[in-house]
Protein backbone atom coordinates (compact mmCIF):
# COMPACT_ATOMS: atom_id res chain seq x y z
CA UNK A 1 0.00 0.00 0.00
CA UNK A 2 1.75 3.15 -1.23
CA UNK A 3 -1.05 5.55 -0.35
CA UNK A 4 -2.14 5.60 3.29
CA UNK A 5 -5.85 6.47 3.55
CA UNK A 6 -6.60 9.30 5.98
CA UNK A 7 -9.40 11.82 6.45
CA UNK A 8 -7.84 15.30 6.47
CA UNK A 9 -9.61 18.08 8.40
CA UNK A 10 -9.98 20.96 5.91
CA UNK A 11 -12.25 23.17 7.99
CA UNK A 12 -11.02 26.75 7.46
CA UNK A 13 -7.84 25.58 5.68
CA UNK A 14 -6.59 26.85 2.33
CA UNK A 15 -6.90 24.70 -0.78
CA UNK A 16 -5.58 26.05 -4.08
CA UNK A 17 -6.35 24.84 -7.60
CA UNK A 18 -4.82 25.92 -10.87
CA UNK A 19 -7.02 25.40 -13.92
CA UNK A 20 -10.44 26.32 -15.24
CA UNK A 21 -11.56 23.45 -17.48
CA UNK A 22 -13.20 20.05 -17.10
CA UNK A 23 -10.44 18.59 -14.93
CA UNK A 24 -10.71 21.55 -12.56
CA UNK A 25 -14.51 21.23 -12.41
CA UNK A 26 -14.29 17.54 -11.52
CA UNK A 27 -11.98 18.25 -8.57
CA UNK A 28 -13.91 21.33 -7.41
CA UNK A 29 -17.23 19.47 -7.26
CA UNK A 30 -15.59 17.26 -4.64
CA UNK A 31 -13.53 19.88 -2.78
CA UNK A 32 -16.54 22.17 -2.38
CA UNK A 33 -18.24 19.47 -0.31
CA UNK A 34 -15.69 20.28 2.41
CA UNK A 35 -15.37 23.38 4.61
CA UNK A 36 -12.07 24.42 3.02
CA UNK A 37 -11.26 27.96 1.86
CA UNK A 38 -10.85 27.39 -1.88
CA UNK A 39 -8.90 29.61 -4.30
CA UNK A 40 -8.81 29.00 -8.04
CA UNK A 41 -6.25 30.47 -10.45
CA UNK A 42 -7.54 30.41 -14.03
CA UNK A 43 -7.23 33.06 -16.79
CA UNK A 44 -10.20 31.49 -18.58
CA UNK A 45 -12.49 29.78 -16.08
CA UNK A 46 -15.55 27.71 -16.99
CA UNK A 47 -18.94 29.37 -16.38
CA UNK A 48 -19.68 26.99 -13.49
CA UNK A 49 -16.53 28.12 -11.69
CA UNK A 50 -17.54 31.74 -12.22
CA UNK A 51 -20.97 30.97 -10.73
CA UNK A 52 -19.37 29.41 -7.65
CA UNK A 53 -17.23 32.51 -7.27
CA UNK A 54 -20.31 34.73 -7.53
CA UNK A 55 -21.94 32.61 -4.78
CA UNK A 56 -18.77 33.12 -2.70
CA UNK A 57 -18.17 29.41 -2.50
CA UNK A 58 -14.64 29.99 -3.77
CA UNK A 59 -12.28 32.81 -4.75
CA UNK A 60 -11.45 33.07 -8.47
CA UNK A 61 -8.25 34.87 -9.52
CA UNK A 62 -8.16 35.24 -13.30
CA UNK A 63 -4.45 34.88 -13.92
CA UNK A 64 -1.86 32.07 -13.91
CA UNK A 65 -0.48 30.86 -10.58
CA UNK A 66 2.62 32.72 -9.36
CA UNK A 67 5.27 32.06 -6.74
CA UNK A 68 3.88 32.53 -3.24
CA UNK A 69 0.22 31.97 -4.21
CA UNK A 70 0.14 28.63 -2.39
CA UNK A 71 1.83 29.72 0.84
CA UNK A 72 -0.14 28.23 3.74
CA UNK A 73 -2.14 25.89 1.50
CA UNK A 74 -2.88 22.40 2.81
CA UNK A 75 -3.52 20.98 -0.66
CA UNK A 76 -2.80 22.04 -4.21
CA UNK A 77 -4.36 20.67 -7.40
CA UNK A 78 -2.62 21.16 -10.75
CA UNK A 79 -5.52 20.89 -13.20
CA UNK A 80 -4.53 22.95 -16.25
CA UNK A 81 -4.57 19.85 -18.48
CA UNK A 82 -1.19 20.88 -19.89
CA UNK A 83 1.87 18.88 -18.83
CA UNK A 84 4.25 21.84 -18.92
CA UNK A 85 1.96 24.18 -16.98
CA UNK A 86 1.04 21.46 -14.48
CA UNK A 87 4.72 20.77 -13.84
CA UNK A 88 5.37 24.51 -13.34
CA UNK A 89 2.54 25.10 -10.87
CA UNK A 90 3.25 21.86 -9.02
CA UNK A 91 6.87 22.93 -8.49
CA UNK A 92 5.73 26.29 -7.07
CA UNK A 93 3.29 24.59 -4.69
CA UNK A 94 5.89 22.11 -3.47
CA UNK A 95 8.26 25.00 -2.75
CA UNK A 96 5.52 26.61 -0.63
CA UNK A 97 5.03 23.36 1.33
CA UNK A 98 1.65 22.28 -0.02
CA UNK A 99 0.76 18.65 -0.77
CA UNK A 100 0.41 18.38 -4.55
CA UNK A 101 -1.96 16.46 -6.79
CA UNK A 102 -1.45 16.62 -10.54
CA UNK A 103 -4.60 15.52 -12.32
CA UNK A 104 -4.06 12.30 -14.30
CA UNK A 105 -0.41 12.13 -13.24
CA UNK A 106 -0.17 9.56 -10.47
CA UNK A 107 3.62 9.29 -10.60
CA UNK A 108 4.29 12.96 -9.77
CA UNK A 109 1.41 13.42 -7.31
CA UNK A 110 1.96 13.39 -3.55
CA UNK A 111 -1.63 12.40 -2.84
CA UNK A 112 -4.65 11.12 -4.72
CA UNK A 113 -8.32 11.92 -4.34
CA UNK A 114 -10.48 8.80 -3.88
CA UNK A 115 -13.93 8.07 -5.21
CA UNK A 116 -16.33 9.09 -2.45
CA UNK A 117 -19.76 8.00 -1.26
CA UNK A 118 -21.10 11.01 0.60
CA UNK A 119 -23.57 10.55 3.42
CA UNK A 120 -22.19 13.43 5.44
CA UNK A 121 -20.88 12.91 8.12
CA UNK A 122 -20.57 9.31 6.93
CA UNK A 123 -18.02 9.21 4.13
CA UNK A 124 -16.78 6.15 2.30
CA UNK A 125 -13.55 6.65 0.35
CA UNK A 126 -12.55 4.17 -2.37
CA UNK A 127 -9.06 4.09 -3.82
CA UNK A 128 -7.19 1.80 -6.19
CA UNK A 129 -3.87 3.73 -6.26
CA UNK A 130 -4.68 4.67 -9.82
CA UNK A 131 -4.69 1.06 -10.96
CA UNK A 132 -8.40 0.68 -11.71
CA UNK A 133 -10.54 3.86 -11.68
CA UNK A 134 -13.36 1.97 -13.41
CA UNK A 135 -13.42 -0.52 -10.54
CA UNK A 136 -13.49 2.31 -7.97
CA UNK A 137 -16.47 3.86 -9.73
CA UNK A 138 -18.28 0.51 -9.85
CA UNK A 139 -17.77 0.04 -6.10
CA UNK A 140 -18.98 3.60 -5.50
CA UNK A 141 -22.13 2.96 -7.54
CA UNK A 142 -22.84 -0.24 -5.63
CA UNK A 143 -22.42 1.49 -2.25
CA UNK A 144 -24.55 4.45 -3.33
CA UNK A 145 -27.41 2.04 -3.97
CA UNK A 146 -26.92 0.19 -0.67
CA UNK A 147 -26.60 3.15 1.73
CA UNK A 148 -29.85 5.04 2.33
CA UNK A 149 -29.83 8.83 2.01
CA UNK A 150 -31.09 9.09 5.62
CA UNK A 151 -27.88 7.52 6.91
CA UNK A 152 -26.13 10.88 7.08
CA UNK A 153 -28.95 12.42 9.15
CA UNK A 154 -28.91 9.50 11.59
CA UNK A 155 -25.12 9.74 11.94
CA UNK A 156 -25.19 13.51 12.50
CA UNK A 157 -27.82 13.19 15.24
CA UNK A 158 -26.00 10.23 16.75
CA UNK A 159 -22.72 12.15 16.80
CA UNK A 160 -24.29 14.83 19.00
CA UNK A 161 -25.59 12.14 21.35
CA UNK A 162 -22.28 10.34 21.95
CA UNK A 163 -21.59 12.08 25.27
CA UNK A 164 -24.96 10.93 26.62
CA UNK A 165 -24.28 7.38 25.45
CA UNK A 166 -21.10 7.30 27.54
CA UNK A 167 -23.35 6.61 30.54
CA UNK A 168 -23.39 3.04 29.27
CA UNK A 169 -20.45 0.74 30.11
CA UNK A 170 -17.70 0.69 27.51
CA UNK A 171 -17.69 -2.29 25.17
CA UNK A 172 -20.57 -4.59 24.25
CA UNK A 173 -23.26 -2.57 26.08
CA UNK A 174 -22.41 0.59 24.18
CA UNK A 175 -22.09 -1.20 20.84
CA UNK A 176 -25.48 -2.87 21.33
CA UNK A 177 -27.05 0.54 22.00
CA UNK A 178 -25.64 2.07 18.82
CA UNK A 179 -26.56 -1.00 16.81
CA UNK A 180 -30.16 -0.71 18.03
CA UNK A 181 -30.16 2.97 17.08
CA UNK A 182 -28.72 2.71 13.57
CA UNK A 183 -30.49 -0.45 12.49
CA UNK A 184 -33.79 -0.33 14.40
CA UNK A 185 -34.95 2.73 16.37
CA UNK A 186 -33.34 5.37 14.14
CA UNK A 187 -34.67 4.18 10.76
CA UNK A 188 -38.14 3.71 12.28
CA UNK A 189 -38.20 7.28 13.60
CA UNK A 190 -36.60 9.10 10.65
CA UNK A 191 -39.93 9.57 8.88
CA UNK A 192 -41.06 11.88 11.71
CA UNK A 193 -38.10 14.22 11.26
CA UNK A 194 -35.08 15.03 13.41
CA UNK A 195 -37.07 15.67 16.59
CA UNK A 196 -38.64 12.23 16.35
CA UNK A 197 -35.17 10.68 15.97
CA UNK A 198 -33.85 12.60 19.00
CA UNK A 199 -36.84 11.46 21.09
CA UNK A 200 -36.26 7.88 19.96
CA UNK A 201 -32.61 8.15 21.04
CA UNK A 202 -33.61 9.36 24.51
CA UNK A 203 -36.08 6.49 24.91
CA UNK A 204 -33.56 3.97 23.63
CA UNK A 205 -30.84 5.12 26.04
CA UNK A 206 -33.25 4.94 28.99
CA UNK A 207 -34.19 1.41 27.94
CA UNK A 208 -30.55 0.30 27.74
CA UNK A 209 -29.58 1.96 31.02
CA UNK A 210 -32.37 0.18 32.89
CA UNK A 211 -31.69 -3.22 31.35
CA UNK A 212 -30.04 -5.84 33.47
CA UNK A 213 -26.38 -6.13 32.49
CA UNK A 214 -25.91 -8.87 29.97
CA UNK A 215 -23.36 -11.61 30.74
CA UNK A 216 -20.39 -12.03 28.49
CA UNK A 217 -20.35 -14.55 25.70
CA UNK A 218 -17.61 -16.86 24.45
CA UNK A 219 -17.24 -18.00 20.85
CA UNK A 220 -14.89 -20.95 20.35
CA UNK A 221 -13.94 -20.27 16.75
CA UNK A 222 -12.02 -22.28 14.17
CA UNK A 223 -9.64 -20.04 12.22
CA UNK A 224 -9.06 -22.66 9.54
CA UNK A 225 -5.63 -23.61 8.19
CA UNK A 226 -4.43 -20.07 7.51
CA UNK A 227 -5.99 -18.72 4.32
CA UNK A 228 -8.42 -15.93 5.35
CA UNK A 229 -10.68 -16.87 2.42
CA UNK A 230 -11.34 -20.22 4.12
CA UNK A 231 -12.88 -18.61 7.22
CA UNK A 232 -16.57 -19.28 7.62
CA UNK A 233 -19.03 -16.38 7.54
CA UNK A 234 -19.88 -17.13 11.16
CA UNK A 235 -16.22 -16.88 12.14
CA UNK A 236 -15.90 -13.52 10.34
CA UNK A 237 -18.97 -12.24 12.18
CA UNK A 238 -17.56 -13.36 15.55
CA UNK A 239 -14.26 -11.55 14.90
CA UNK A 240 -16.14 -8.43 13.90
CA UNK A 241 -18.02 -8.42 17.22
CA UNK A 242 -15.22 -9.47 19.56
CA UNK A 243 -14.06 -7.40 22.53
CA UNK A 244 -11.25 -9.87 23.27
CA UNK A 245 -9.55 -12.36 20.93
CA UNK A 246 -7.50 -15.10 22.63
CA UNK A 247 -5.64 -16.78 19.78
CA UNK A 248 -3.27 -19.65 19.12
CA UNK A 249 0.27 -19.28 17.80
CA UNK A 250 -0.66 -20.69 14.38
CA UNK A 251 -3.43 -18.19 13.62
CA UNK A 252 -2.06 -16.09 10.77
CA UNK A 253 -1.64 -12.28 10.95
CA UNK A 254 -4.00 -11.93 7.98
CA UNK A 255 -6.80 -13.50 10.01
CA UNK A 256 -6.03 -11.45 13.12
CA UNK A 257 -6.32 -8.35 10.92
CA UNK A 258 -10.01 -9.18 10.51
CA UNK A 259 -10.71 -8.71 14.22
CA UNK A 260 -12.49 -5.55 15.31
CA UNK A 261 -9.88 -2.81 15.55
CA UNK A 262 -10.71 -2.05 19.19
CA UNK A 263 -10.50 -5.70 20.23
CA UNK A 264 -7.82 -6.80 22.70
CA UNK A 265 -5.60 -9.48 21.10
CA UNK A 266 -4.03 -12.01 23.47
CA UNK A 267 -1.49 -14.57 22.24
CA UNK A 268 -2.10 -17.85 24.07
CA UNK A 269 0.07 -19.90 21.74
CA UNK A 270 1.25 -23.41 22.41
CA UNK A 271 4.23 -25.10 20.79
CA UNK A 272 4.93 -28.81 20.90
CA UNK A 273 7.87 -29.51 23.25
CA UNK A 274 8.41 -25.72 23.52
CA UNK A 275 7.19 -22.66 25.32
CA UNK A 276 3.48 -22.67 25.99
CA UNK A 277 0.80 -20.96 28.04
CA UNK A 278 -0.68 -23.52 30.42
CA UNK A 279 -4.17 -24.65 29.50
CA UNK A 280 -5.39 -23.70 32.98
CA UNK A 281 -4.18 -20.13 32.35
CA UNK A 282 -5.98 -20.01 29.02
CA UNK A 283 -9.17 -21.23 30.68
CA UNK A 284 -8.80 -18.56 33.35
CA UNK A 285 -8.31 -15.84 30.72
CA UNK A 286 -11.44 -16.86 28.84
CA UNK A 287 -13.53 -16.91 32.02
CA UNK A 288 -12.07 -13.67 33.39
CA UNK A 289 -12.97 -11.66 30.29
CA UNK A 290 -16.32 -13.38 29.88
CA UNK A 291 -17.33 -12.52 33.45
CA UNK A 292 -16.49 -8.87 32.72
CA UNK A 293 -19.28 -8.89 30.15
CA UNK A 294 -16.97 -9.07 27.15
CA UNK A 295 -17.62 -10.88 23.91
CA UNK A 296 -14.67 -13.29 23.90
CA UNK A 297 -13.45 -15.11 20.80
CA UNK A 298 -11.20 -18.08 21.53
CA UNK A 299 -9.58 -18.36 18.12
CA UNK A 300 -8.00 -21.72 17.30
CA UNK A 301 -6.11 -22.76 14.20
CA UNK A 302 -8.05 -25.26 12.10
CA UNK A 303 -11.18 -26.68 13.73
CA UNK A 304 -11.52 -26.35 17.52
CA UNK A 305 -13.08 -29.82 17.71
CA UNK A 306 -9.95 -31.50 16.27
CA UNK A 307 -7.03 -31.69 18.73
CA UNK A 308 -8.02 -28.29 20.11
CA UNK A 309 -8.59 -29.09 23.80
CA UNK A 310 -12.11 -27.85 23.28
CA UNK A 311 -13.68 -29.90 26.07
CA UNK A 312 -11.36 -28.47 28.72
CA UNK A 313 -12.27 -24.93 27.76
CA UNK A 314 -15.98 -25.68 27.50
CA UNK A 315 -15.94 -27.21 30.99
CA UNK A 316 -14.33 -24.06 32.41
CA UNK A 317 -16.84 -21.84 30.60
CA UNK A 318 -19.80 -23.90 31.81
CA UNK A 319 -18.48 -23.90 35.39
CA UNK A 320 -18.44 -20.08 35.26
CA UNK A 321 -22.03 -19.98 34.02
CA UNK A 322 -21.15 -18.26 30.74
CA UNK A 323 -22.96 -18.86 27.45
CA UNK A 324 -20.86 -20.07 24.55
CA UNK A 325 -21.02 -21.02 20.88
CA UNK A 326 -18.76 -23.39 18.96
CA UNK A 327 -17.94 -22.17 15.45
CA UNK A 328 -16.30 -24.97 13.45
CA UNK A 329 -13.47 -24.29 11.03
CA UNK A 330 -11.83 -26.08 8.14
CA UNK A 331 -9.36 -28.50 9.66
CA UNK A 332 -5.86 -28.58 8.17
CA UNK A 333 -6.33 -32.13 6.84
CA UNK A 334 -9.13 -30.94 4.54
CA UNK A 335 -7.08 -28.00 3.26
CA UNK A 336 -3.93 -30.06 2.88
CA UNK A 337 -5.54 -32.93 0.98
CA UNK A 338 -7.14 -30.39 -1.37
CA UNK A 339 -3.69 -28.90 -1.90
CA UNK A 340 -2.34 -32.19 -3.25
CA UNK A 341 -5.35 -32.92 -5.43
CA UNK A 342 -6.48 -35.96 -3.47
CA UNK A 343 -9.43 -37.04 -1.36
CA UNK A 344 -9.33 -38.50 2.12
CA UNK A 345 -11.37 -41.56 1.13
CA UNK A 346 -11.67 -43.46 -2.13
CA UNK A 347 -13.69 -46.48 -3.20
CA UNK A 348 -11.48 -49.52 -3.48
CA UNK A 349 -8.67 -47.89 -1.54
CA UNK A 350 -9.91 -46.91 1.93
CA UNK A 351 -13.33 -46.61 3.51
CA UNK A 352 -12.01 -44.86 6.60
CA UNK A 353 -9.44 -42.22 7.45
CA UNK A 354 -7.75 -41.64 10.79
CA UNK A 355 -6.90 -38.27 12.29
CA UNK A 356 -4.10 -38.84 14.80
CA UNK A 357 -1.67 -36.64 16.70
CA UNK A 358 2.08 -37.09 16.79
CA UNK A 359 2.36 -36.17 20.44
CA UNK A 360 0.14 -35.58 23.44
CA UNK A 361 0.59 -34.28 27.00
CA UNK A 362 2.72 -37.32 27.89
CA UNK A 363 5.08 -37.09 24.90
CA UNK A 364 4.97 -39.10 21.66
CA UNK A 365 1.45 -40.46 21.21
CA UNK A 366 0.82 -44.20 20.96
CA UNK A 367 -1.73 -45.58 18.48
CA UNK A 368 -2.91 -48.86 17.00
CA UNK A 369 0.23 -49.16 14.87
CA UNK A 370 -0.62 -52.65 13.64
CA UNK A 371 -3.90 -51.41 12.14
CA UNK A 372 -2.24 -48.33 10.66
CA UNK A 373 0.47 -50.50 9.07
CA UNK A 374 -2.04 -52.49 7.02
CA UNK A 375 -2.07 -51.86 3.22
CA UNK A 376 -4.42 -49.12 1.96
CA UNK A 377 -4.67 -47.25 5.27
CA UNK A 378 -4.85 -43.45 5.18
CA UNK A 379 -4.01 -41.30 8.19
CA UNK A 380 -3.61 -37.57 8.72
CA UNK A 381 -0.95 -36.98 11.36
CA UNK A 382 -1.25 -33.66 13.14
CA UNK A 383 1.69 -32.15 15.05
CA UNK A 384 3.95 -34.75 13.54
CA UNK A 385 7.15 -32.85 12.70
CA UNK A 386 9.00 -33.62 15.92
CA UNK A 387 7.60 -37.14 16.16
CA UNK A 388 8.14 -38.18 12.53
CA UNK A 389 11.04 -40.55 13.28
CA UNK A 390 9.03 -42.14 16.11
CA UNK A 391 5.99 -42.66 13.85
CA UNK A 392 8.19 -44.01 11.07
CA UNK A 393 9.84 -46.50 13.41
CA UNK A 394 6.58 -47.72 14.95
CA UNK A 395 4.96 -48.32 11.56
CA UNK A 396 7.94 -50.16 10.08
CA UNK A 397 8.22 -52.21 13.28
CA UNK A 398 4.60 -53.33 12.84
CA UNK A 399 5.02 -54.42 9.24
CA UNK A 400 4.15 -51.37 7.17
CA UNK A 401 5.39 -51.43 3.57
CA UNK A 402 8.50 -49.19 3.41
CA UNK A 403 7.30 -47.93 0.00
CA UNK A 404 4.02 -46.60 1.45
CA UNK A 405 3.55 -43.08 0.04
CA UNK A 406 3.85 -40.26 2.54
CA UNK A 407 3.16 -36.59 1.83
CA UNK A 408 4.06 -33.69 4.09
CA UNK A 409 2.27 -30.37 3.56
CA UNK A 410 3.74 -27.32 5.24
CA UNK A 411 1.62 -24.16 5.66
CA UNK A 412 -1.43 -25.76 4.04
CA UNK A 413 -3.64 -23.31 2.11
CA UNK A 414 -1.23 -20.40 2.56
CA UNK A 415 0.76 -18.56 -0.10
CA UNK A 416 3.95 -20.27 1.08
CA UNK A 417 2.49 -23.79 1.07
CA UNK A 418 5.12 -26.46 0.43
CA UNK A 419 4.55 -30.10 -0.52
CA UNK A 420 7.08 -32.88 0.17
CA UNK A 421 6.40 -36.22 -1.53
CA UNK A 422 8.32 -39.15 -0.07
CA UNK A 423 7.87 -42.71 1.23
CA UNK A 424 7.64 -44.18 4.71
CA UNK A 425 11.20 -45.52 4.63
CA UNK A 426 12.54 -42.10 3.57
CA UNK A 427 10.34 -39.92 5.80
CA UNK A 428 13.42 -39.33 7.89
CA UNK A 429 15.89 -37.88 7.02
CA UNK A 430 13.78 -36.25 4.25
CA UNK A 431 11.78 -34.24 6.77
CA UNK A 432 14.89 -33.02 8.59
CA UNK A 433 16.57 -32.11 5.30
CA UNK A 434 13.52 -30.05 4.32
CA UNK A 435 14.07 -27.77 7.36
CA UNK A 436 10.39 -27.03 7.87
CA UNK A 437 9.62 -23.84 9.78
CA UNK A 438 5.82 -23.70 9.53
CA UNK A 439 3.00 -25.97 10.70
CA UNK A 440 2.98 -29.27 8.84
CA UNK A 441 0.58 -32.16 8.38
CA UNK A 442 1.74 -35.65 7.39
CA UNK A 443 -0.41 -37.92 5.22
CA UNK A 444 0.28 -41.63 5.48
CA UNK A 445 -0.90 -43.55 2.41
CA UNK A 446 -1.42 -40.56 0.10
CA UNK A 447 0.81 -39.18 -2.64
CA UNK A 448 0.19 -35.86 -4.43
CA UNK A 449 -1.83 -36.32 -7.60
CA UNK A 450 0.50 -33.87 -9.32
CA UNK A 451 3.44 -32.99 -7.09
CA UNK A 452 4.94 -30.80 -9.81
CA UNK A 453 1.85 -28.56 -9.70
CA UNK A 454 1.93 -28.14 -5.93
CA UNK A 455 3.36 -24.88 -4.63
CA UNK A 456 7.08 -24.93 -3.77
CA UNK A 457 7.47 -28.70 -3.96
CA UNK A 458 10.51 -30.19 -2.19
CA UNK A 459 12.59 -32.90 -3.84
CA UNK A 460 14.10 -35.23 -1.20
CA UNK A 461 17.64 -36.53 -1.28
CA UNK A 462 17.52 -39.43 -3.74
CA UNK A 463 20.13 -41.36 -1.76
CA UNK A 464 17.64 -41.54 1.14
CA UNK A 465 15.26 -43.44 -1.14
Amino acid sequence: MKHFPIFLNLEGRKVVLSGGGEAALAKLRLILKTEAVVTVFAPDAAPEIRDWAAQRRLTLIERPLRAGDTVGAALFYAADEDDTEDARTAALARTDGALVNIVDNLHDSQFITPAIVDRDPVTVAIGTEGAAPVLARAIKTDLEERLPASLGTLARIGKGFRTMAEKLPFGAARRTFWSDYYFNAGPRAIGGGERAVEAALDDLLHDHLTRKARPGHVDLVGAGPGDPDLLTLKARKALDQADVVIHDRLVTPEILELARREAILIDAGKQGFGKAMAQEDINALIVEHGLRGHHVVRLKSGDPTVFGRLDEEVEAIEAAGLPYTIVPGITSASAAVAGIGQSLTKRGRNSAVRFITGHDTKGYAEHDWRALAEPGQVAAIYMGKTSARFVQGRLLMHGADPATPVTVIENASRADQRVIATTLCALEPTLTDAALSGPALIFLGLAPRAASAAAQSFVPNQEAL
